[in-house]
């Protein structure tokens, strides 16, 4: 972690559905260059918590503030134009194109002159830009040419992360990234997170497997029945530290553990 301070900053988030209060004053933050870990147990609140930040569901209270100014997320376009990209668990690829119209997928580039009068594609420049942003993180793609549907989970995971990327966010939200894949598959995401943060994003990876968690996380946050039970810095701790404050076994309503990593 470089420490350039939080770029993404919430206070006393809350959200309820009818009677379930899914976030109950929470406080979260990520600084830029670093990667925090968004873990708990079902139905802890961690995918309400991405789809606040995300804009997806809009908060009952609290406040964001982004490099240090305050702002409002009321949709997704709020959330994007601020600087935030989500990652979801499903990629939201479409199978039978190839990874170019894929990265492009809904702002797709247009050629000039006449040819932007019948909206013709320009396929060349996406191209080159496919072979600039897969370059840049060691994407193991063999064609940009390739149906999506034809790659590993691993490819497939890291073709969504490269399309998140052609906005230059600040902010990267991945939603189990490494689930359902095998070992090589997993370095190569755990590679991309990092590469991501060498770049001085602020990272959040949303994960159940916490040998995959302390291989990339700066620090972890814990939610436990939508509040904040803990953060620890990943350094500084062990999983069974983070296995008791998901579970409760470790009493106290917020343990919060800093160290120098």
């Amino acid at each position: 972690m470089n420490g350039n301070g939080a770029i993404l900053s919430m206070k006393g988030i809350t959200k309820s559905f009818g009677p379930v209060q899914a976030l109950d004053g929470v406080d979260f933050e990520v600084n830029s260059g670093e990667v925090v870990a968004l873990v708990g147990d079902n139905g802890a609140g961690k995918s309400t918590l991405v789809k606040a930040i995300s804009g997806i569901y809009s908060i009952d209270a609290g406040e964001f503030s982004f490099e240090g100014t305050p702002a409002k997320i009321h949709g997704p376009n709020d959330a994007t134009s601020l600087g935030i990209a989500t990652v979801y668990q499903d990629l939201a690829l479409c199978d039978n194109l190839d990874v170019v119209a894929n990265l492009f997928l809904g702002q797709e580039t247009l050629v000039g002159g006449p040819g932007r009068l019948v909206r013709a594609l320009d396929e060349t420049n996406m191209e080159h830009r496919s072979h600039e942003l897969l370059e840049q993180f060691s994407v193991t793609i063999p064609s940009v040419r390739s149906e999506v549907g034809t790659l590993s989970g691993g490819q497939r995971q890291q073709v969504a992360v490269a399309r998140s990327l052609l906005g230059e966010p600040k902010v990267v939200m991945l939603d189990e990234p490494t689930a359902a894949l095998g070992v090589v598959q997993t370095k190569q995401v755990l590679g991309l997170i990092k590469k991501l943060r060498e770049r001085n994003l602020g990272i959040i990876v949303v994960s159940h497997n916490l040998a995959n968690v302390f291989a990339v996380a700066d620090r972890i946050f814990v939610l436990r029945l939508g509040r904040r039970a803990g953060v620890f810095t990943t350094s500084d701790t062990t999983e069974e530290q983070i296995v008791g404050s998901i579970t409760g076994a470790e009493f106290g309503n917020d343990q919060e553990q800093k160290g120098s990593g």
